[in-house]
C-alpha cells in the first residue's frame, strides 16, 4: 500500500476545511461582534516498523527507529476572542463592550444565549431586543415610549429621561472562563457548553469585566490582510498535497510498466 497517496489525501481534506474556515472569516468581516476562527491541525497515528529504544541484541539499544506518518487531520476550529475595533454609530441603543464579557439574550425557546453584538432596538412594548427580536436581558428594563434621553455610562448605569421622570438601572455582563469553548449558534449568538464553563455575571468596568460604550458597535476582529495570507498558504499547501498524489501515481505507473 502506498501510504503517500492516503497521507496526501488527508492533507488535501484538512486544507479544504482550512479554506472553509478562512472563507467564513472573510464572509463575516462586516458582521458586528463576530470573532474569527482559527483552525488547528494534528498529525495522525504513525506506523512503527522499528521502535526507538528497542533491543537490537546483545543489550544494544536502537537510538532511532522507523516511523511512517499517515497524514494530518483538523483537531479544532476555535474562536479567537480578541477585541474588535469600535465603530461610532451615534445610535443610543448601540452599545459596544470594550473588554471581557457578553450580553445575555433569551432565545425563542426560553434558553439563554450570549452575544457581543450590541446593536439593540426596542419593540412595541419598549423592551430592548436584538435585531431578530430576541429579548436582551443583562439588566435591561423597558424604555418608556417617548423617552427624551437614554444615557449609558461605562459602568453600565442607564439613565432614561421621559415625561414620567428619570429612570435609572444598571446593566450586567456575563463572562466565561473559556469563551473559546462556547458553541456558535449563528445570528451572532453563542451557547454555554461544558467546555466553556459556567457563566459569571458582574457589573461593567468592575472586577475585570468590560466597559459599556454607548453609540458604538464592536466590529469583527477579522484582519483581511492576515486572512488573505492564510488563504494563499492554504492554497499552496493544497497544491503541494495534490502534487504528492500525482507523483505517487507516476511512481506506481513506472512500477507497473516494469513488467512489460
Amino acid at each position: 500500500m502506498n501510504l503517500s497517496l492516503y497521507s496526501a489525501a488527508t492533507g488535501m481534506e484538512a486544507q479544504q476545511l482550512n479554506l472553509n474556515t478562512i472563507a467564513n472569516n472573510l464572509a463575516n468581516v462586516n458582521t458586528p461582534g463576530f470573532k474569527r476562527s482559527k483552525i488547528e491541525f494534528q498529525d495522525l497515528l504513525y506506523q512503527k516498523p522499528r521502535a526507538s529504544g528497542s533491543d537490537s541484541g546483545g543489550g544494544n539499544i536502537v537510538p532511532t527507529g522507523i516511523e511512517v506518518g499517515n497524514g494530518a487531520r483538523v483537531a479544532s476550529t476555535s474562536k479567537v476572542f480578541t477585541q474588535g475595533q469600535l465603530t461610532n454609530t451615534g445610535e443610543k441603543l448601540d452599545i459596544a463592550l470594550q473588554g471581557d464579557g457578553f450580553f445575555e439574550i433569551q432565545r425563542a425557546d426560553g434558553t439563554l444565549a450570549y452575544t457581543r453584538d450590541g446593536s439593540f432596538k426596542t419593540n412595541a412594548q419598549g423592551q430592548v431586543v436584538t435585531i431578530d427580536g430576541l429579548p436582551v436581558l443583562s439588566g435591561f428594563q423597558p424604555i418608556p415610549a417617548g423617552a427624551s434621553s437614554v444615557a449609558v455610562a461605562e459602568d453600565g448605569t442607564v439613565t432614561v429621561q421621559s415625561a414620567n421622570g428619570n429612570q435609572t438601572f444598571r446593566l450586567t455582563v456575563t463572562r466565561f472562563s473559556n469563551p473559546a469553548g462556547l458553541r456558535s449558534l449563528g445570528g451572532n449568538l453563542y451557547e454555554e457548553t461544558a467546555a466553556s464553563g459556567t457563566p459569571e455575571s458582574g457589573n461593567p468596568a468592575e472586577l475585570g469585566f468590560g466597559r459599556t460604550i454607548q453609540g458604538y458597535i464592536e466590529a469583527s476582529n477579522v484582519n483581511i490582510v492576515e486572512e488573505m495570507v492564510n488563504l494563499i498558504v492554504a492554497q499552496r499547501a493544497y497544491e503541494v498535497n495534490s502534487k504528492s498524489i500525482q507523483t505517487s501515481d507516476e511512481m506506481l505507473q513506472n512500477v507497473a510498466q516494469m513488467k512489460r
